[in-house]
């Protein structure tokens, strides 16, 4: 069973920022959680680095461009390390087999395309031509100051697709999610679409068109065909088709025109397989006010992590907001998720279980002969991936946690409840299967949380000697075993 999943390649003319850090844990989660289901995943992530933006920054910066996008990518390479994104592809589009898999892209929907001027409004901020009408005193729609240009380019018949793409809306209903993006990009189609200019000729950072001197490839032609090239494109069409009918594409909301109209429409004219769906995240403000460089409030993922850790600032990620919506980023909020969900509720679960096991000489005696008032918590154990993976189908990310710590909480109450200090001064025969369905309660909690904080539930898995590797695991029973020394997962400040 084969599942892909692709982060938007990342715009080089500016640093990673928290958008950029949201957009790769959401596809990570994805990955590692069907890589755990045991189905074959493909993850890619990347760069995306022609283009005038780019050109235009490293002439600012003095810099070769060539030098310029070996030092932006590498930064996001670096993010990517910072975040434990497990990418299996981090794709450029400046290596050569990108240049390839976009020129063989380029003449399977030659038949659509044909030559003619450009005369109108350009927003470079977004690479994007721009209709009179959205323009505001100079302004586009992304904040950037428009430019007027002229010059001649290649078209691709879009108009030629409006039929398609609704038939194909209106057939694959979970194309583009959260269902409030598909009605956007449904309403965008039905007011008419106009042919797309794909080619520049004003400057050449970019991939060349074939058999065309003198022209480059639109940015948006050129960064979309790194699906393509990310899975084998060219040279294995069948198995890159496969791939792309399988795959996902998290994308943030301002970009999902592109995905959803223009990159299924080049894919329809060039005869390839439509993506399984498209799902576009929302934005985060922080402290409430929209991120800016000038006033100084873009939060950056190298500080947060540097003083949070990774996986705190992935679960606040994940759980803050529902996936697909705005956010707003705070301190003060990931501190109280820090402080409440993660030490004071799991934390506090895996410490006192482990460690009361641990002063029983470490040894966990196992006993399945539950009496019926275990049997609520064993069984929401033992259900709990099969409740939380039809909402990772969904990308409901946010809710499938909010069902982790439903057990969480549980399995807290359940301790509170029973009491397993007491039964253990009266020797009562109980308290082996208690320790029993705790265990089995960790267990899945820790398996639960590995695709949102894998390296706090390697922690959990190496406390319990667990291998962590399949979800399979959880249908094995625990057997009489010595548990290492356990440390606290969220150590509080002094």
């Amino acid at each position: 069973m084969k599942f892909c999943v692709t982060t938007p390649i990342y715009y080089i003319n500016g640093t990673p920022h928290i958008g950029h850090a949201y957009a790769s844990t959401a596809a990570d989660v994805l990955a590692r959680f069907n890589r755990l289901d045991g189905k074959c995943v493909h993850f890619s992530t990347g760069t995306d680095e022609h283009g005038i933006k780019v050109a235009r920054s490293a002439e600012n910066a003095n810099m070769d461009v060539n030098f310029f996008s070996d030092m932006m990518s590498a930064k996001f390479k670096q993010m990517s390390e910072l975040m434990n994104i497990s990418y299996d592809d981090f794709i450029r589009t400046t290596e050569a087999r990108h240049i390839c898999a976009a020129q063989k892209l380029w003449s399977l929907i030659e038949k659509d395309i044909y030559k003619s001027s450009y005369t109108g409004w350009y927003d470079p901020r977004d690479e994007v031509f721009v209709a009179e009408s959205e323009i505001v005193n100079g302004i586009a729609p992304s904040g950037g100051k428009v430019e007027w240009m002229e010059e001649e380019s290649y078209f691709f018949k879009l108009s030629d697709y409006q039929d398609k793409l609704l038939e194909h809306y209106e057939t694959h209903p979970d194309f583009i999610a959260p269902t409030s993006r598909r009605n956007e990009i449904i309403n965008f189609v039905k007011s008419g679409l106009k042919d797309l200019c794909i080619s520049r000729s004003k400057f050449n950072w970019g991939v060349p068109v074939p058999n065309e001197e003198g022209h480059v490839m639109y940015v948006w032609i050129d960064a979309l065909a790194n699906y393509l090239t990310t899975f084998g494109f060219p040279a294995n069409q069948v198995e890159a088709e496969n791939k792309m009918a399988n795959c996902i594409h998290i994308v943030g909301k301002e970009i999902l025109r592109f995905h959803a109209v223009y990159w299924p429409a080049f894919l329809m004219s060039a005869g390839i397989k439509l993506p399984k769906r498209i799902f576009a995240h929302g934005w985060w403000t922080c402290e409430g006010q929209k991120m800016s460089k000038s006033v100084g409030n873009v939060v950056d993922p190298f500080e947060i992590v540097s003083k949070y850790g990774v996986d705190s600032l992935r679960y606040f990620m994940m759980r803050e907001v529902r996936f697909g919506e705005d956010g707003d980023f705070s301190e003060d909020a990931l501190k109280k998720r820090i402080t409440y969900d993660l030490a004071n509720d799991l934390g506090n679960l895996v410490q006192r279980v482990l460690a009361f096991i641990q002063k029983r000489n470490g040894q966990l005696h196992i006993d399945y002969n539950f009496s019926e008032e275990y049997m609520s918590l064993f069984n929401n154990s033992r259900n709990l991936i099969s409740r939380i993976r039809e909402l990772i189908s969904k990308q409901d990310l946010s809710n499938a946690l909010n069902v982790i710590w439903d057990l969480v909480s549980e399995s807290n109450k359940f301790v509170n409840d029973i009491k397993p200090w007491e039964l253990a001064k009266s020797n009562d025969p109980r308290l082996n299967s208690v320790l029993t369905v705790l265990c089995e309660s960790i267990r899945a909690i820790a398996f639960g949380l590995a695709s949102f904080m894998p390296e706090t539930s390697t922690k959990i898995f190496r406390f319990m000697n667990i291998r962590g590797k399949s979800f399979k695991e959880i249908d094995d029973k625990f057997i009489d075993q010595i548990f290492p020394q356990p440390f606290p997962l969220f150590p509080k400040e002094k």
